[in-house]
């Protein structure tokens, strides 16, 4: 997505109430819509990227999600689908929509919706967006977000995923 691309707006209960480029919407920091994709392959480990320094917003830092801003009029499912084809060459791999996500600090504002999938191909790496990635155990991702930059979204999606588990694993 560039600068120029339209994006909407949506305000605090996901509604749209304008379209805004993608530069506007960074400058203003207006609330926009993300989708958030956990890759995980068939061994149960998380597809861990690191994101180029061309990056508009956290340039360089890791991430545990693929995805990102839905163009305006896009669909979450959609979305989701078209960043996972996009930044990793994975079409038809099921996505399981999680939950909604509502994430804000002084860099964006975001009304998100999470999702996880299981792929075990090789991933295509989008060159203009990933600059390298790898498979990691849940564990390993864990210890590594203490010692390297990652995208704070992406973690708060991360950390909202593994409650909501171990809630449920709770209840059994």
């Amino acid at each position: 997505m560039n600068a120029d691309e339209l994006v909407d707006v949506v305000d605090e209960n996901d509604r749209v109430v304008s379209r805004a480029t993608r530069a506007q919407m960074r400058q203003s920091n207006l609330r926009h819509r993300c989708a958030y994709v956990l890759v995980f392959n068939s061994r149960g480990q998380l597809f861990v990227h690191q994101r180029t320094v061309a990056k508009d917003i956290f340039p360089g830092y890791w991430d545990v999600t693929i995805g990102g801003v839905l163009e305006a009029g896009e669909r979450y499912d959609e979305g989701a689908g078209r960043e996972l084809y996009e930044e990793l060459g994975i079409r038809n791999a099921p996505l399981r929509r999680l939950f909604p996500m509502k994430y804000q600090d002084s860099e964006t504002t975001v009304h998100g919706m999470v999702y996880s999938c299981t792929a075990d191909q090789v991933p295509r790496l989008q060159a203009s967006e990933i600059a390298t990635g790898e498979w990691m155990d849940l564990d390993a991702v864990l210890e590594q977000t203490v010692r390297a930059k990652f995208c704070p979204d992406g973690l708060a999606a991360l950390r909202l995923y593994l409650s909501k588990l171990e809630a449920a694993l709770s209840r059994r």
